[in-house]
């Protein structure tokens, strides 16, 4: 009998070493292109293109969707985009070959090459390089700002030569950039040879066709593919542009703590170095993300705005997209146990997952961009007041992770109620009045959350509060203006009549 019982025992293990062979391998290439084909439809996009570089390889490369929709073109490689904002990475290498050469150095003063600003602050060129310039304490908050576009000027009188002849030969032409160009006007278009995805825009849930934006500066302009991109990427991995001293000057900024280098964006994740860059157009999005300590990068390019704005890259965590969220879900965690998008029929917990920081992060996330979606379907109102009822009572010390995309989302929610005339909705406002205070405490200058308090104080028709946040905006020392100014403005034109703007300093 005991001879039947051992060679039961030993076909049970035969079944479990099948069994574990039989367990499906994680296949990273597979869940991120199906992650990426569920973001793509959830954004509406007419057409994403995708590389991943492990080092120089590439590891996966992908086409989804059209470049054209009236004609229905399928995107393809040879397809070129405008990068936006990613411009600024270029200009940032620009910037410090000039230091290199001992052409300039970035404790310049901006009254240097504009002896006539009116500015009374110490502004130097590392200020506006890392987005530092603003605010009474320069240097010490990032802003992102539309000074960076001054580095145009900076560049070509440190050169010699204008911008983009600079551009062309310190960056293009030593690189064979063959598919890669700055963006002057319609007629370039229609001399060249290159086909150019064409722009889009959601308008009432509607995919339309939209615009492009023309000419190009230190901030943006530049066109080009995911190949050209590829190579830019690598020559900048291999120190072949810049020093690996400059680069990591590049990389760094004027503070680690800050989220933004000389002309791109750095922060760490669970301890991991990301380093990154995003595009955005009214019609084009696009996104670089690398992350050194595995050698990796990821570049995406899209023909609407909704792989970018959703997400609010402008604050500086690349975590709030989707789109990154996933490529680290896949290729640096594997996490294989956690779906990108939660349900409504989720019962999922943070119990559930080990990566539980992750899991906070995504339901953020996806609650961030489901406000910004719920602009076109009411339904995305939901799932994000759902995902958000699930972050605090799952994870309720919500003033330990409370940051400005997460006043973002709130305040969106109760736009589009507003707009929606949904008055009785009421959802979150003890939150964001206990995050309102305690994130000023630590920006106290910071427009963006003086505006979602503003705006939040006059849907609830509290006229003195609201007062009191327009007027930090309208009144904040060296500040450009933005589009929060002149709404601030307008509000009190309109109810204070009596406040003089012009006093402002």
């Amino acid at each position: 009998m005991m001879k039947h019982y051992g060679y039961l025992f030993l076909l049970g293990l035969l079944f479990i070493g099948c069994a574990k062979e039989q367990q499906p391998k994680f296949d990273k290439t597979k869940n991120f292109e199906q992650e990426l084909l569920q973001l793509q439809d959830f954004f509406k996009i007419p057409g994403l293109a995708v590389v991943v570089l492990e080092g120089e390889e590439t590891v996966q490369e992908a086409y989804f969707g059209v470049s054209d929709v009236e004609r229905k073109i399928a995107l393809d490689a040879e397809v070129v985009f405008p990068i936006a904002s990613v411009t600024k990475v270029f200009s940032g290498v620009l910037m410090m070959k000039l230091v290199e050469q001992g052409k300039l150095s970035l404790d310049d003063s901006l009254k240097t090459y504009f002896p006539n600003l009116p500015i009374k602050e110490p502004i130097l060129i590392k200020h506006v390089l890392s987005h530092t310039s603003q605010g009474d304490e320069v240097g010490k908050h990032f802003y992102y700002s539309s000074r960076f576009g001054a580095l145009t000027k900076i560049i070509e009188e440190g050169s010699g030569d204008t911008f983009e002849a600079y551009m062309k030969a310190e960056i293009f032409d030593p690189l064979g950039l063959k598919n890669t160009f700055l963006l002057k006007d319609s007629l370039q278009l229609a001399e060249s040879n290159f086909t150019v995805a064409q722009p889009y825009i959601l308008e009432e849930g509607t995919i339309t066709k939209g615009f492009m934006d023309y000419g190009s500066s230190a901030s943006a302009g530049i066109v080009s593919n995911l190949k050209d991109l590829s190579t830019f990427n690598n020559a900048l991995d291999q120190d072949i542009l810049i020093s690996k001293e400059s680069k990591e000057l590049l990389f760094k900024g004027i503070e680690e703590d800050l989220p933004y280098g000389y002309g791109i964006f750095s922060e760490k994740f669970q301890g991991e170095p990301l380093i990154w860059a995003y595009g955005q157009y009214d019609c084009y999005s696009g996104l670089w993300l690398k992350v050194p300590s595995k050698n990796l990068s990821l570049i995406l390019l899209a023909n609407n705005n909704l792989m970018s704005d959703p997400a609010r890259l402008i604050y500086g965590d690349v975590t709030s997209s989707l789109f990154a969220l996933s490529f680290l879900k896949n290729y640096v965690y594997q996490i294989s146990d956690m779906p990108l998008f939660e349900t409504g029929a989720s019962t999922t917990t943070e119990q559930a997952y080990t990566n539980k920081e992750f899991y906070q992060k995504k339901l953020l996330s996806q609650a961030l961009s489901s406000s910004f979606m719920a602009r076109f379907d009411v339904k995305h109102m939901e799932t994000s007041k759902m995902l958000l009822n699930k972050v605090f009572s799952e994870f309720p010390n919500y003033l330990e992770y409370a940051d400005i995309n997460l006043m973002h989302t709130l305040s969106f929610l109760k736009d589009v109620a507003f707009y929606r005339d949904m008055e009785s909705f009421n959802d979150f406002d003890q939150q964001i009045e206990e995050m309102g205070v305690h994130l000023l405490k630590q920006d106290p200058h910071n427009p963006y959350l003086h505006m979602y308090m503003g705006t939040y104080f006059d849907r609830k028709g509290d006229v003195e509060k609201t007062f009191f946040h327009f007027r930090q905006i309208v009144e904040a020392n060296n500040f450009s203006r933005n589009w929060y100014t002149v709404e601030a403005e307008n509000w009190l034109k309109e109810t204070k009549p009596d406040y003089k703007i012009s006093k402002a300093k």
